[in-house]
């Protein structure tokens, strides 16, 4: 406690120098914390977005890159085989899209309609009615769900629209149930289009042909989905021939957010990079300042040392002065940091996803907390070492 009060009251009495010692400290630090604050923010915001997509489907379709993508395409006869054949696969059914001009009353306008069954591609709630049932999938029901954007640009009144009629073309469905809002922010993302029929009315009315655009399968077991990616492409290649090469792309949510992910890693890599670079300039401005401290005090140190200081009540006085400087810096530099990630996830990343993530408080706090350590271990012992060694008489001598 005595040393720390005499640091501090050193550090003080030069209080324009201590500072603009830890300038590099407060950057560094306040950058690599920001970014961390606003990676783990835009990672949250991407999860949430994605948490409309179920975590037991996956996607494959025909690489588009491939030669001829004829040989690759998937029928239908396919995914009928592979439900049937390929263990862990629940249910596999199309997935394509038609865009039709759709009315219910005087209101239209053009949307897009898609297949999906009793588990659904898009998990996002339901404020009215119902979802599909296996009986809808199995009598090709002339019955839809539609997206909270259809409901609000076609039902301007509100209320509950279920039972009501809504013509797709000339084709007349039923509505069953309306999706909640996916997001409260100004980017409203939502998976799938904007109204659902079952897979089997889809087929019936809008495929042509034995083929389609790709194939969605359902897995008993999320965290199987990388391996029956797997299994099931190498299905489809049999099926078609293995000489033939086909190749097909995947879409699964774990894919996308690991991905993300990544990328957000990768940018948190190169700001504590770009922060470390900052902290060693920084350190070897704090160990310039302790040396000039040091000569500064040369014979403070010998009248000290001449009374019965020992040398490592000396090197524990310098060594915590420099603790106290390295310190302060990364505390103050851990609140700005703090304060520009909160400010950007606030007015910024909040308002436009609506997904609020908390801040990391612990991995903030270790990150300041580690380079007020380091710092001070790397570019504070030398200078308290040099202190300690000095000789009392050639000290006291010192002018």
């Amino acid at each position: 406690m005595m040393y720390a009060s005499e640091a501090l009251r050193v550090l003080l009495a030069n209080k324009v120098r201590s500072l603009l010692t830890v300038t590099g400290l407060i950057i560094g630090v306040g950058a690599v914390v920001a970014i961390l604050v606003l990676g783990k923010s835009m990672g949250g915001a991407v999860n949430a977005a994605l948490g409309g997509v179920a975590d037991n489907s996956f996607v494959i379709f025909p690489n588009t890159t491939q030669r001829n993508t004829t040989m690759a395409s998937i029928r239908l006869s396919d995914l009928a085989a592979i439900k049937a054949s390929v263990p862990g696969i629940v249910d596999a059914q199309p997935l394509g899209f038609h865009s039709d001009l759709v009315r219910s009353g005087h209101q239209q306008a053009r949307y897009g309609i898609s297949p999906d069954g009793p588990i659904p591609f898009n998990t996002t709630p339901i404020e009215y009615g119902r979802r599909f049932t296996a009986a809808d999938v199995a009598t090709a029901a002339r019955v839809c769900v539609i997206s909270n954007a259809v409901y609000l640009r076609l039902f301007p009144n509100g209320g509950d629209p279920t039972g009501e009629n809504l013509y797709a073309g000339a084709r007349r469905y039923v509505i069953g149930g309306v999706l909640q809002p996916p997001h409260h922010g100004f980017i409203n993302a939502s998976f799938g289009s904007d109204i659902s029929i079952p897979w089997t009315t889809y087929v019936q009315t809008y495929v042509r042909g034995s083929t389609v655009f790709a194939g969605r399968f359902i897995a008993a077991n999320p965290a199987e989905i990388p391996s029956l990616e797997l299994a099931v492409m190498n299905a489809l290649r049999a099926r078609h021939g293995q000489a033939r090469g086909q190749q097909y792309q995947t879409f699964d949510k774990a894919q996308i957010t690991q991905g993300i992910n990544g990328i957000f890693n990768a940018m948190t890599m190169v700001v504590a990079l770009i922060g470390a670079v900052s902290l060693v300039v920084a350190g070897i401005g704090v160990m310039n300042i302790m040396l000039v401290s040091v000569a500064e005090r040369t014979r403070e140190i010998g009248v000290r040392k001449a009374i019965g200081a020992r040398a490592s009540q000396i090197l524990a006085q310098f060594f915590v002065e420099s603790l106290l400087l390295c310190g302060s810096g990364c505390a103050i530099g851990l609140a700005v940091g703090l304060a520009i990630g909160q400010a950007v996830n606030q007015f910024a990343i909040v308002r436009l996803t609506g997904s609020i993530t908390p801040i990391p408080w612990l991995s903030a706090v270790v990150v300041a907390t580690g380079f007020a350590i380091v710092a001070a271990l790397a570019f504070g012992t030398y200078p308290a070492y040099r202190a300690s060694r000095l000789d009392p008489i050639e000290a006291l001598r010192y002018e």
